[in-house]
């Protein structure tokens, strides 16, 4: 689903015809022109879904940005979206009949139709193939809609037929268009607390791809084959030359029958070995010698030019690398054959394909050291490999992402190497966790799947305000709600909340929170009843100056965490004063009778914060100032973690205001001749903060500690670091001191600006920065 799950607006760009238009453009450019059939093939189906964008919006049969895009179709059937949340005209689960579906009707006798499939599955053996898909797990759920039948049966087997009826009357219309049987599947559905980055048929595709390289194969070919050839021939010329020069000796028939076998085995190595051509330039050495050769074998008389290239290709040969069978020409050309002898990546790769496929195929892998162990006596003797050659490190990370295991072990052996490689994980734990609340195991089995199928559902591009889908929005979640027992999946959500909370802040605590993570966070907040707002990170390009509620909500738990400390002196906040603002708030909202829209009293205090004067034109670069004072006054979802969740990361707040700084000035060093810096400078802005943040919950003491270590951190950078960084460490100590960072020569670290950023210097790049670049 997309970043901007909760919040989207049109912009009178991305809603019209341009941006699909230009997105089929750009899939028929490279339909047209890419160099891999695969790609080509996939980009002509880019082009035809971009089509039926476009066809859509042009005959009425599409509302971007409604919940509903598709005339017709009800918000809990899963559209078909593209890049951008633009919504093709078909459902994710209809389409062609797939190969299980004309199994199933050819098994049950039916004809081969979704409607014949519908109304068999509502027979008395219909439904006793869908027990016992239940009891034994064996199904794959890939578009949610694929659970709907499986829960009509578990409905008629528990006695709730009349709950089961009420959601076929809802599925019916529809069944002769999607699929709602699952697919059957070799292995039980998992019930998941161990999680993996890609499955084992996932990662041999991968293997299965890969080619070998180029480069290193012709490199290969020229130490084994072309430079042992050419020692041949340059020994033959040496013995023209006694103690003097190449020719001085009168040459002999012998002598001419071996250059005429030289030359034939030359044509049969050039036939054979095509990757290196080196040889075949007569202007090299190799094509010098071998040109010469075959004017001598053919009896005629070398001219004088031919004669001196000749001459001096052997001398330069010999100068370099030695006479043939001397010592450092025997010692240079032993290391050469090693290295020509050593297995390439591709063969190797070709190997660890082979430990994969005894492997069941979708599902991680327990234990990877097997599959990326040296090559054992046994695998030498079958594949020609040489015993003991060691998998190499590009292969042994593919198979590693494989590692079926705690998230947090993921994350330790660096498989989850960044926060948003994370949120791509955690909906597998999130879905485990959340059919905790189901006492039924079928039942409890059959959700997981469910929810892990719908976290692929992509987000739609809305307008106004308007909320993605919710997976308790499809109708047969809702036909057994009632099954819930909430207590006892409460306290699991939240031990889980807050274990994946302190996981993601202390391993990566430089990096906002991404989007799909704070998406999975707040479901599982919901489940735990924590009373947690957790707020997304909004779009500059599509944000038109509105919040929901909740970001006032996650700004009072930030006053309630912050009041006092370095943190709102550092930023200038008044936090007193949020809080009456999310009293006054409530209160209205209360008396209206209604849940608020938006929080107009938030917008406004970002809108001032960021001295939008609201009379000059709307840009990208002035909604971003405002979306960073909502990201400072809310501390984006750091404070909720901490005041609402009790996270509590294990190395304490100094060392994650450390590690902030080294993210920091990590990218600070990027900025250094970058002709475009400014979203470098953002995220740079965004760890300050969140440094900012956790040297705020240190005590007094070790406070001063970390912020005085500051300068020896910076040292270990470019000399352009500590120069940049400068006013912000001195703006830093300043508030540290009970001051206000932006006097003297100290700066407030802010990411977004309408001007050329303090941070970048002309010199740096050659050019002004222009707000543009944004």
């Amino acid at each position: 689903m997309s970043d901007d799950a909760e919040q989207q607006h049109s912009t009178g760009s991305r809603d019209s015809m341009t941006y699909p238009q230009a997105m089929q453009a750009q899939a028929f450019l490279t339909r047209l022109t890419h160099g891999e059939a695969d790609t080509r093939d996939r980009a002509a189906s880019r082009v035809d879904r971009w089509q039926a964008v476009l066809s859509g919006m042009a005959d009425g049969r599409l509302t971007i940005g409604s919940r509903t895009p598709v005339a017709g179709l009800p918000a809990w059937v899963t559209p078909e979206v593209v890049r951008g949340g633009f919504a093709t005209s078909e459902a994710s689960a209809e389409g062609p009949l797939q190969p299980y579906e004309r199994e199933a009707a050819s098994l049950a006798g039916v004809p081969v139709g979704r409607r014949a499939l519908f109304a068999y599955c509502l027979t008395e053996p219909g439904l006793a193939r869908l027990y016992a898909l239940l009891d034994s797990g064996r199904y794959e759920i890939v578009v949610p809609e694929e659970a709907a039948l499986l829960i009509v049966a578990w409905l008629v087997r528990s006695g709730d037929v009349t709950g089961a009826l009420e959601l076929v009357e809802i599925l019916e219309p529809w069944a002769d268009r999607l699929r709602f049987m699952p697919r059957p599947s070799v292995l039980p559905t998992p019930d998941v607390q161990a999680v993996h980055r890609r499955t084992v048929g996932d990662v041999g595709a991968s293997l299965s791809a890969r080619r070998p390289h180029s480069a290193v194969e012709t490199q290969r070919e020229a130490l084994a084959v072309w430079q042992p050839f050419g020692d041949e021939l340059l020994a033959h010329w040496l013995e023209t030359a006694g103690t003097g020069r190449v020719l001085d000796h009168v040459l002999d028939d012998t002598w001419r029958e071996r250059g005429e076998i030289l030359l034939r085995r030359y044509r049969e190595l050039a036939a054979t070995h095509t990757r290196c051509t080196k040889h075949r330039d007569p202007k090299e050495n190799l094509g010098i010698l071998r040109g010469a050769l075959e004017e001598t074998v053919a009896g005629r008389p070398l001219d004088a030019r031919r004669l001196g290239l000749l001459r001096h290709a052997v001398e330069s040969m010999v100068r370099r690398r030695g006479r043939p069978g001397s010592g450092q020409h025997r010692e240079l050309r032993a290391r050469q054959a090693a290295q020509a002898a050593q297995p390439s990546h591709h063969a190797l790769a070709q190997l660890v394909l082979r430990r994969l496929s005894g492997l069941p195929q979708q599902t991680g892998a327990a234990d990877v050291t097997p599959l990326i162990a040296d090559v054992s006596a046994r695998e030498s003797t079958e594949t020609g490999l040489p015993a003991g050659a060691v998998i190499p490190v590009a292969v042994r990370r593919v198979v590693e992402a494989a590692l079926s295991a705690p998230i947090s072990t993921l994350v330790e052996r660096g498989v989850v190497p960044s926060a948003e490689v994370l949120a791509e994980l955690v909906p597998q734990l999130v879905a485990s966790t959340g059919s905790q609340a189901y006492q039924d195991l079928a039942l409890r089995t059959l959700m997981a799947a469910n929810y892990r199928a719908f976290r692929n559902r992509r987000s739609l591009l809305l307008l106004d305000l308007a909320r993605q889908v919710r997976v308790e929005e499809l109708p047969w979640v809702r036909a057994v709600a009632q099954y819930r027992v909430d207590d006892q999946g409460q306290e699991a959500a939240h031990t889980v909340l807050r274990q994946l909370g302190e996981l993601a802040v202390q391993a990566f605590p430089g990096t906002l929170l991404p989007n799909p993570l704070v998406r999975e966070l707040s479901v599982l907040a919901r489940q735990a009843e924590a009373g947690a707002p957790f707020v997304e990170e909004l779009a500059s390009d599509i944000f038109m100056g509105t919040f929901t509620p909740k970001f006032l909500a996650a700004a009072r738990v930030a006053a309630e965490l912050l009041d006092g400390t370095l943190y709102e002196r550092y930023y200038g906040i008044d936090y007193a004063a949020v809080r009456n603002l999310a009293i006054t708030e409530a209160s209205d909202s209360l008396r209206r009778a209604h849940r608020a829209r938006t929080s107009p009293g938030f917008a406004k205090l970002c809108a001032a914060r960021a001295g939008d004067t609201s009379t000059r034109s709307w840009s990208v670069a002035a909604n971003g100032k405002i979306i960073e004072q909502g990201q400072i006054l809310t501390t984006h979802n750091l404070a909720t973690l901490v005041g609402r969740i009790g996270i509590s990361p294990e190395p304490g707040w100094g060392d994650l205001a450390r590690r902030c700084f080294t993210t920091v000035c990590l990218l600070t060093a990027r900025i250094h001749g970058n002709p475009r810096p400014l979203s470098t400078i953002k995220d740079a802005a965004y760890a300050w903060r969140q440094m900012v943040f956790h040297l705020s919950l240190c005590g007094p003491a070790e406070q001063s500690h970390v912020i005085a270590r500051l300068d020896e951190e910076m040292a270990r950078y470019p000399g352009h670091v500590a120069a940049r960084l400068a006013p912000a460490l001195t703006g830093l100590r300043q508030a540290a001191a009970g001051g206000s960072p932006d006097s003297g020569g100290g700066r407030c670290f802010l990411g977004w600006t309408t001007e050329a950023h303090w941070l970048v210097r002309l010199d740096d790049v050659g050019i002004p920065v222009r707000p543009a670049s944004w």
